[in-house]
């Protein structure tokens, strides 16, 4: 048994997770949250008979620790954190504590956009095969207190950017790299390089006997692959058949990650998750589940069923003649650009929340192309209404007939009732804001479900 000094920052589902894993083990646990805990983890953490404290920090008893595990939301710039660095504590993240307590195989997933809807639809195919699965990361529950409680022989585990920043030794047998695209930048010091450099962590002290599965036709990703020259064996997929493991012919999906076995087809059109980027993930999540001895009839029944995910892309109601979509997971501007890739009538977007250092300029060919209003929704617009007024939207309030218009609003409540007022018979309202939710919600969730239920009850 171990007996060091542990603490969690954090108590949310992975420090909870981390703390009561760590307390198995036999270490000595004391977790601590700047902000109020939730009632469920308070008891949770009661059950265990776990020291808390919350609103707040007591310095002495974290900078006591032998180690840190700290919840993927607190910076590195954070003074604590900072503290502990200067007095040589060792600071890591939930999903490294608990991969050294577990032999499962590790799927890892991440990528600016895309991650949950691959990481869920792995997940499908692993459960339709039978296997011992757990789901973790981003999505799914605290990867330790799976570990503690009822270990599994596979995790398929969502890897934030964040998540990624406090891994040292941990491996992944097969990392996925989706994409790479500006987000989170804020968090980054507005250099795009150090971003990059944090996705490609999910490549880390992986060997030949590991998978790296990534789109071959991201120039970043390419460029850095290029740059760093992974050690894993490398599983392409893209548009096109050459130099790549998965691709389309046009008219069907084609995966061969593994030369010994039949290439899977499917007809594009028989695939539930439609869309050019839905297209994408289902190659990333079938190279997947080939390399791991999935059946082809079990991969292609996964294709062909799985339901998606919440918050993206997901359909709410008709009202009066115009549909609601609500895609609240676009945190950044290149999830918005793939939501309004895939919009066939003309569109009322609503944008806004708490800006991450966008660039809006990459969604201005597909905004101005599909759609006739743009409702903003945040605290602070003026961004947002500055960019788009460069190119040629103006305020409706002040020119209510004009072909191009914007509205700023500053609740959801307001901004619903507007794009209903805004939109015609046989338009789309489409949510996908480009921003992070904590300006007005509490997350990507809160601010979908409450867009839910606003337009439910028009």
């Amino acid at each position: 048994m171990d007996t060091k000094q542990i603490v969690v920052l954090g108590a949310g589902e992975s420090g909870t997770g981390a703390a009561i894993l760590a307390q198995a083990k036999g270490m000595r646990v004391f977790v601590s949250d700047s902000g109020s805990i939730k009632p469920a983890y308070k008891a949770l953490l009661d059950t265990h008979h776990i020291l808390w404290e919350e609103n707040g920090h007591t310095e002495d008893k974290v900078l006591a620790a032998d180690e840190v595990i700290k919840s993927p939301g607190i910076p590195e710039t954070a003074p604590l954190i900072v503290a502990l660095r200067d007095k040589g504590v060792p600071v890591i993240s939930e999903i490294e504590f608990a991969a050294r307590y577990t032999d499962a195989k590790m799927i890892c997933i991440t990528g600016s956009n895309g991650k949950t809807t691959t990481t869920s639809l792995i997940y499908d195919m692993l459960r339709r095969a039978g296997l011992d699965v757990g789901l973790a990361g981003n999505i799914g529950n605290s990867l330790a207190l799976q570990v503690a409680r009822e270990d599994h022989a596979y995790y398929v585990i969502e890897l934030s950017s964040f998540q990624l920043d406090n891994m040292y030794d941990f491996r992944a047998d097969i990392a996925i790299l989706l994409n790479i695209t500006p987000d989170h930048l804020d968090r980054y010091d507005f250099e795009f390089q150090n971003y990059v450099n944090a996705k490609f962590r999910i490549t880390r002290n992986q060997t030949e006997r590991d998978a790296f599965i990534y789109w071959s036709e991201d120039p970043v990703i390419d460029r850095e692959i290029a740059r760093i020259r992974p050690r894993a064996t490398l599983y392409p997929f893209g548009s096109k058949e050459k130099h790549n493991v998965a691709f389309t012919d046009g008219e069907h999906l084609v995966v061969a990650a593994k030369k010994e076995v039949q290439p899977l087809e499917i007809p594009l059109e028989q695939l539930a998750l439609q869309g050019k980027h839905n297209q994408l993930n289902s190659m990333a999540a079938s190279i997947a589940a080939q390399l791991l001895d999935i059946k082809n009839d079990t991969i292609r029944e996964s294709l062909r069923c799985f339901a998606g995910v919440p918050h993206r892309l997901q359909y709410v109601a008709t009202v009066k003649g115009v549909r609601y979509i609500n895609d609240s997971k676009a945190t950044n501007v290149n999830s918005c650009w793939y939501a309004l890739e895939a919009m066939t009538t003309p569109t009322v977007l609503i944008l806004g929340g708490k800006d991450k250092g966008n660039d809006y300029s990459e969604i201005d060919s597909l905004v101005l192309d599909k759609c006739h209003t743009l409702v903003f929704m945040g605290l602070h617009n003026e961004k947002l209404e500055e960019h788009f007024s460069k190119l040629g939207y103006v305020n409706g309030n002040e020119q209510p007939n004009a072909p191009k218009r914007f509205f700023s609003t500053h609740n959801l409540h307001d901004a619903v009732l507007t794009c209903a007022d805004a939109a015609r018979d046989g338009d789309t309202v489409l949510l996908s804001p480009c921003c992070a939710s904590f300006d007005l919600f509490n997350s990507y969730e809160d601010r979908g479900d409450q867009f839910m239920n606003a337009v439910r009850h028009l």
